[in-house]
């Protein structure tokens, strides 16, 4: 018997997992009241917002990738929210900005988490809405242990907050100081809107699905988006080191609305792989997989390994830099790029030695445009721009995920992100933050990703679906910004290519590469670098050194994040989450 962190959960009734223990159970619970997969997750969801306010908020995005067994089919509904009307390149270069800022007002985007919950609720869930919020709204309220992640990081932020942040700060620096870790933590303003949006939705009476859909009008057409819009004409302190008002209206959280749409889709080792569309970067896993199916891998952690995954990233990522964007604005050749001959094209480029340089490929013999080499360099006085891994493998905020299975053979995987405490100050009255995920666009006209009104930056939340015949098998994701399709890679080669169990693919050794332009400001890269946890092994190192990589060694449990739910082909459940961080956690029967 392989030694793991946490035994592999199994069961028959149903599973949560999440990256944090008050998520899972809040999960849970709702499960054991008689809720289905989309009310645990909804329920999950919020209280994320809630609780790790450094790595998710009410106001930030959430893609969701699902299967219900009523339609029989999976789907995804992008809680993507897109940039204000006002968002021209010529908003940001009439300001002399090169990039957008990585926090503060200019790069908030419509907050799309709270819409992306209330649509799946209203579609495809069971209970009243105050059944789903009650756990948040509890934990906002009375309070909760916060981790000491989030005390690190708004202990990085607090002269920030005291000198131009007011709003944030009284909230997170009640007497002056950042909170204790772990001391019992309360946000009473963001338990305020929550009441309010439930009380003012329940008002007019109705059914289930008639009060969840005033609950969204609530946000997106009533106060919520009235505080919005007065806060964005407040001029802030962002990454720049200036001063600016912001561009979101109103008018553009009133007309905006998730979308539901199908997924992208491969077949590796026996399964259907499902992910978002070429809006967000999930695709490049798909790329990733396809690829390694033509290639020699060695054993499972092997240099060999570890060498061809990240050579495939490389190329994978730099088709992503070419070609990804929203698709409702671009023509994106997703189909070529997907190919099994295209795959089989690009695998034949990686060679035994690490590779310089970003080289898009061709598919359907289109000619790729990259961006030009942009790094802006940091202030350090306003925000965390990049709330994802840094180069050491420490986290300096992030995202969050989760995955639910219920006995009835519903699946849900959602990665919730944005709104982080670091990087756009708490709205008045409000008690969140707005999501800054305009960074993500490049201010430079011409490219898949360049920035328009009304169109979604390409954003690096990725969860992730696999299905057997049809049928689903196993959510799964990850936070970790442009490593959220990365540590996924070895997570699904251990499990489908090598055997091993859900939290043995957890728990094994990870790594990544740091070689494509990050997603997020200053847009920076790090050519051929590699980041490796230490149990990989010195021989491992010694040969990726060897092959031309510029290796950094992290810590032994530093690298993933990842958490998986789902269904045995005998129809047991199963679950496990990671124990990095020590805060991620599984829990079912």
């Amino acid at each position: 018997m392989t030694l793991t962190t946490r035994p592999e959960l199994v069961g028959t009734f149903g599973m949560v997992a999440s990256t944090h223990w008050l998520a899972s159970a809040a999960g849970m619970a709702v499960l054991e009241e008689g809720g289905n997969a989309f009310d645990a997750a909804a329920a999950a969801g919020l209280v994320l917002h809630v609780v790790e306010p450094h790595l998710n908020g009410l106001g930030g995005d959430a893609p969701i990738i699902g299967f219900d067994v009523a339609s029989g089919r999976p789907w995804v509904l992008c809680g993507q929210g897109t940039a204000p009307a006002a968002a021209d390149h010529s908003a940001f270069t009439a300001l002399g900005l090169g990039v957008v800022p990585g926090t503060g007002h200019l790069a908030a985007v419509v907050p799309g988490a709270f819409g992306a919950w209330m649509s799946m609720l209203e579609r495809h869930g069971s209970l009243p809405l105050e059944r789903i919020t009650r756990f948040a709204i509890g934990y906002a309220r009375e309070g909760y242990p916060l981790i000491p992640q989030a005390v690190a990081t708004i202990g990085t932020v607090a002269e920030l907050f005291a000198a131009h942040w007011p709003t944030s700060a009284e909230i997170y620096l009640a007497g002056g100081m950042p909170p204790s870790p772990r001391a019992r933590f309360r946000n009473p303003a963001l338990a305020d809107t929550l009441e309010r949006i439930v009380r003012e939705a329940s008002a007019g009476g109705g059914s289930r699905e008639r009060v969840i859909a005033r609950a969204r009008d609530t946000f997106y057409r009533g106060f919520v988006a009235d505080a919005v819009d007065a806060w964005m004409r407040h001029p802030v302190r962002d990454s720049s080191g200036r001063d600016h008002a912001g561009l979101l209206r109103a008018d553009d959280l009133a007309s905006w609305e998730p979308t539901w749409e199908a997924p992208a889709t491969i077949e590796f080792a026996g399964v259907t792989v499902a992910k978002t569309g070429p809006w967000g970067q999930g695709p490049v896993l798909l790329q990733q997989l396809a690829m390694l199916a033509h290639q020699d891998l060695g054993a499972p952690g092997s240099a060999q390994t570890v060498h061809a995954v990240i050579e495939t990233a490389k190329l994978a990522f730099a088709d992503r830099e070419a070609y990804y964007g929203d698709p409702d604005f671009v023509d994106v050749p997703l189909a070529a790029l997907l190919s099994d001959g295209y795959a089989r094209e690009r695998a034949g480029l990686v060679g035994p030695r690490a590779a310089d340089g970003q080289h898009p490929g061709r598919p359907g013999g289109r000619t790729p445009v990259l961006p030009r080499e942009v790094a802006a360099p940091q202030t350090g006085t306003a925000g965390i721009g990049e709330p994802t891994v840094a180069r050491d493998g420490l986290t300096r905020g992030d995202t969050c995920h989760l995955d639910v299975v219920d006995r009835w053979g519903n699946v849900v995987a959602a990665t919730p992100s944005g709104g982080w405490l670091q990087s756009s100050p708490v709205i008045p009255g409000l008690g969140f933050s707005l999501p800054t995920r305009a960074q993500m666009f490049w201010i430079e006209q011409g490219l898949a990703n360049s920035i328009a009104p009304r169109k979604r930056p390409r954003t690096t939340l990725s969860p992730g679906l696999l299905l057997r015949d049809g049928r689903p098998y196993l959510a799964f994701g990850t936070p970790g910004g442009d490593q959220q399709d990365q540590w996924p890679v070895a997570f699904l080669l251990n499990h489908l290519v090598h055997g091993m169990n859900l939290q043995e693919s957890i728990d094994a050794a990870n790594w990544h590469s740091t070689h494509m332009p990050s997603s997020f400001y200053p847009r920076d890269s790090e050519p051929r670098g590699v980041v490796v946890e230490d149990r990989v092994g010195d021989a491992v190192v010694a040969e990726l050194r060897e092959r031309g990589h510029d290796v950094t060694v992290s810590g032994p449990w530093s690298l993933g994040r990842l958490s998986a739910a789902g269904i045995r082909e005998d129809g047991m459940l199963i679950a496990a989450a990671n124990p990095r961080g020590m805060q991620g956690y599984a829990a079912g029967r």
